[in-house]
């Protein structure tokens, strides 16, 4: 298997384990070489499970909360939005991980829903259904692949290559006040996009730093040009939409995705 610097120049259409990525101001394929992970740490309690004293059962003594496919665990991915891991998975200090930043579009174009449930829990949470949740999505992503001519692979709602089919959102909403119970709230994998600090790097573990999109004029299409006439397609372009109030604060995650990233020549 090639790695890192091994690999050629990204190509149209790109492979079944690459996604396409912004970094740099450049256009760029992330290849992906392993599936996702989601660290939890021994006294972490993300589902917030309480033993018979009512006391935290953290995970070293409450392994369910991360078990993918445990029909008694309430993540069936282990994947939380809102939290901050100390480590990463190869071990390193998180604050010497790389940063994915993942866009996502928090807003209403018109659209449902993939289900009438997540439509009615989505509306009654934000008063709207998110594009970031319409299964035939309005605006451009990268994430499901969109399929040929940029991709080989069109991916499915809810799916993108070597990702959790599920994030827990639970404390995301829970410091909105949207979550009193603090309990999991499994999503569907939100349909994004990525942005890297940089463009050519080798295969790396990256964390997942969430951003929310709150204006369609300053969502990027495939080339990385908003509706503004302005580019986002760099982490700079990003803090400065941030900075007009058009994106949430970086949320962070304990989810992280290994690739190398490498800019297409054209």
């Amino acid at each position: 298997m090639a790695l890192a610097g091994d690999q050629p120049d990204p190509q149209r259409p790109i492979e079944v384990n690459q996604t396409d990525g912004f970094g740099n101001e450049r256009l760029v394929a992330f290849t992906y070489f392993m599936n996702f992970d989601c660290v939890h740490g021994p006294f972490d309690n993300f589902d917030n499970n309480k033993d018979e004293l009512g006391n935290p059962k953290v995970a070293a003594v409450d392994p369910d909360q991360f078990q993918t496919g445990d029909p008694q665990a309430r993540q069936t991915s282990g994947c939380v939005v809102g939290v901050q891991p100390g480590l990463d998975p190869a071990g390193k200090p998180v604050e010497q991980t790389e940063k994915l930043f993942v866009i996502v579009p928090f807003f209403d174009k018109g659209g449902e829903a993939a289900t009438p449930e997540l439509t009615g829990a989505l509306r009654q949470l934000f008063g709207f259904v998110p594009e970031a949740f319409n299964p035939t999505p309005q605006v451009a992503v990268q994430c499901p692949e969109p399929g040929l001519p940029l991709t080989q692979h069109q991916g499915a709602f809810g799916t993108c290559t070597m990702h959790p089919k599920q994030l827990d959102l639970g404390p995301v909403l829970t410091a909105l006040g949207k979550n009193p119970d603090a309990t999991p709230l499994n999503v569907p994998l939100p349909n994004h996009s990525h942005i890297i600090r940089g463009a050519n790097f080798g295969a790396v573990w990256w964390q997942i730093i969430v951003v929310l999109i709150n204006d369609a004029n300053f969502w990027p299409d495939a080339n990385g040009m908003t509706p503004t006439g302005q580019m986002l397609n760099s982490v700079e372009a990003l803090r400065a939409v941030q900075a007009a109030g058009k994106a949430s604060a970086d949320v962070p995650s304990n989810f992280f995705l290994f690739f190398d990233s490498r800019q297409f020549q054209h």
